[in-house]
């Protein structure tokens, strides 16, 4: 009887996943598996500090998507040596991509960025760079700084859009219209071909229906980005979410609604966009909801099961009318 991986229609896979795997991309593109090392150059964000808002997107953490990172009060270096020799504790840590996550790292003077970028690429190991960001904070000085590193190195800019409905962006605070984000995109994409765009859907916002975050994976696959990262909502303490999930007005989803929507969006995505994640990491100490996701393997194998038993792969409804 034919395998899985021997019946698998989906191309740009050497097993029996049915999505274009960040794993899939490393290594056709390093030669082999990587090590992303987060790093804090303590950033704010506009919707932060007044410029555009007060509070951050209501499921930020203090750290801003950064939990994982070191204190920015340690220079670039001491960040990576640190987070370098943390995962070399679990498996042999030889190509590096320095990760640039958390808070909005365009928000600053050009030239500072440009001392904290160039410190990490100075860095043993470095093979590519990834920088996580807003679309309405790419300046034209930004925009020539990126594009020269793109020429240094496999550089990576992250954008965070969570959802194309600008109700759901004034729910979560997030500060910005999907045309201003569209603006910026188009931005990145003009100032170089070389620079990886990489777009951030979140599932799961409040108010947020099945409908709503399948229109968001329709706005994705239209500006076609090179890689899209799907994640999943957590409510962790002390964010506003929190609060609002306490008092009974947000209800998380369950792991079969999440798995369902993540295998339609996959299905309505090019299938040559790099999948970064299918889902997301909440610091176990300050998840409240869903405590499901802590079980990130049985999550990905439930979107596995799931695409199989339905004959479901990424791109079988792009470009297809009633599919």
């Amino acid at each position: 009887m034919p395998t899985q991986r021997e019946t698998n229609p989906f191309f740009y896979t050497d097993s029996n996943k049915r999505y274009y795997t960040y794993d899939y991309y490393l290594r056709r593109t390093f030669g082999g598996k990587c090590a992303k090392i987060p790093l804090d150059i303590g950033c704010s964000c506009p919707n932060i500090d007044g410029s555009r808002g007060r509070g951050g997107c209501i499921y930020c953490s203090s750290r801003g998507s950064g939990d994982f990172a070191d204190a920015p009060t340690l220079s670039i270096a001491e960040q990576y040596a640190a987070g370098r020799e943390r995962l070399a504790k679990k498996w042999e840590v030889t190509r590096t991509i320095p990760y640039f996550q958390a808070h909005t790292n365009t928000y600053a003077p050009a030239d500072i960025l440009r001392e904290k970028f160039y410190a990490a690429l100075a860095q043993e190991g470095v093979v590519g760079m990834n920088i996580a960001t807003r679309a309405d904070c790419l300046a034209p000085e930004v925009l020539d700084l990126l594009a020269e590193l793109a020429e240094k190195t496999v550089l990576t800019v992250e954008l965070g859009l969570q959802s194309s409905s600008d109700a759901t962006a004034e729910r979560i605070n997030r500060c910005h219209t999907y045309a201003e984000f569209v603006e910026g995109y188009n931005a990145l994409r003009a100032a170089s071909q070389k620079i990886q765009i990489c777009v951030h859907l979140i599932n799961g916002l409040p108010g947020e229906s099945f409908a709503d975050m399948e229109r968001s994976a329709h706005d994705v696959a239209a500006l076609h980005p090179d890689q899209v990262k799907l994640h999943l909502l957590h409510v962790l303490r002390g964010t506003r979410l929190a609060a609002i999930y306490e008092r009974g007005d947000y209800i998380p989803l369950t792991l079969k609604e999440y798995a369902r929507i993540v295998a339609r969006q996959l299905t309505l995505l090019p299938p040559d966009i790099v999948i970064g994640r299918i889902t997301g990491d909440g610091a176990a100490a300050d998840l409240l909801a869903p405590l499901w996701s802590l079980r990130k393997t049985n999550v990905i194998n439930t979107i596995d099961k799931l695409l199989y038993a339905e004959n479901l792969w990424q791109g079988k409804c792009y470009s297809v009318e009633n599919c």
